[in-house]
């Protein structure tokens, strides 16, 4: 059942691949960003490796979907992670390069922001490295990957009309590059503008349920940056498990497509043991089978803003911070 509920899901995501979701492109500083995600990666890779940021203050602004900028990212770290199991060092950067003719990125002649993710961990063989990019192809195992990441990153670099680049060999770990248009334009007026729209909420102990890590992080961090305490669970039954330990929450996110228990029943779950608890549902496009219509809804992928537009009229629906009603200092 388990496995058919998986084939499921990565079904789904394909349609969602398949779709590519429209862009909204700015100016992005890129050095901001990698500054910012920073604690993320490094709690993301774990305690066996070493992450490194290295990008310089003066870095010029790129061209791209600061979201999807954000996912790649953490798409990337979470390959390298896994490269290097007994540990190792993942070393982050980014930089200007001029595109000359004949250059490995194929990119038309030009000035471009280059982000590299590289790691020394066990690398990759030429028949590997040539799959690489490849929808759904993995060397994780069986349930361990979806082989999308690399071909989210990939599609991502082409809509930007970027490119990506990988080198790597046995032994010698991996270097990945994505190459990003360089823009003209500083990108403060436009970030001033995302952040002025989103409505402010008052901090509270969300519990943030997914199964899926990648997308559990860049949640987790959105809903950081929006003041909330963060609970994360990898599944319903974990979820529940916590619910049942007497763990204290403002809001449930929750996937709503996931093994075992979905997101729909979780909610329902918490409404009928914690009357006034806001809970809000997040789905892909492509998902209605099961949905409940009357559960505040999100569509994956979202931004931040969004987000914080749909956990606007939920706040306070719980009576007041969980820190405070369970004792728990904030």
């Amino acid at each position: 059942m388990q496995s058919a509920e998986r084939a499921k899901t990565l079904v789904q995501r394909l349609l969602a691949f398949a779709r590519r979701q429209p862009l909204q492109t700015v100016p992005v500083d890129v050095a901001k960003l990698l500054s910012d995600m920073g604690d993320l990666v490094a709690r993301t890779a774990g305690p066996k490796i070493k992450v490194v940021v290295d990008a310089p203050e003066n870095l010029p602004a790129a061209i791209a979907d600061q979201n999807q900028l954000e996912m790649a990212v953490l798409n990337l770290s979470v390959n390298a992670r896994d490269a290097m199991i007994g540990g190792g060092t993942l070393c982050i950067s980014a930089g200007t390069v001029l595109v000359g003719d004949g250059h490995r990125s194929k990119l038309p002649k030009g000035e471009y922001l280059c982000l590299t993710v590289a790691d020394t961990g066990t690398g990759m063989d030429a028949a590997t490295l040539g799959r690489a990019v490849e929808p759904f192809f993995s060397t994780k195992g069986v349930g361990k990957g979806t082989g999308l990441g690399l071909s989210m990153v990939h599609g991502l670099a082409s809509q930007l009309n970027g490119a990506l680049t990988i080198q790597s060999s046995p032994g010698f770990g991996t270097k990945v590059e994505l190459w990003l248009p360089r823009s003209m334009t500083v990108p403060a007026a436009a970030l001033h503008i995302v952040e002025a729209s989103e409505p402010q909420l008052t901090r509270g102990i969300a519990l943030l349920v997914d199964d899926e890590e990648l997308v559990r992080a860049s949640t987790c961090y959105m809903l950081a940056e929006l003041g909330y305490r963060v609970i994360e669970a990898g599944s319903g039954e974990e979820a529940m498990q916590l619910i049942a330990n007497g763990q204290a929450f403002d809001l449930l996110i929750t996937d709503h497509l996931m093994p075992g228990i979905n997101g729909t029943d979780l909610a329902r779950v918490v409404r009928s043991s914690r009357p006034g608890t806001a809970v809000l549902l997040v789905s892909g496009y492509a998902e209605r089978e099961g949905l409940d219509p009357d559960l505040p809804r999100l569509t994956k992928p979202f931004r931040k803003s969004e987000l914080a537009a749909c956990l606007a009229p939920l706040h306070g629906k719980g009576g007041g911070p969980a820190s405070e009603a369970y004792g728990l200092a904030p």
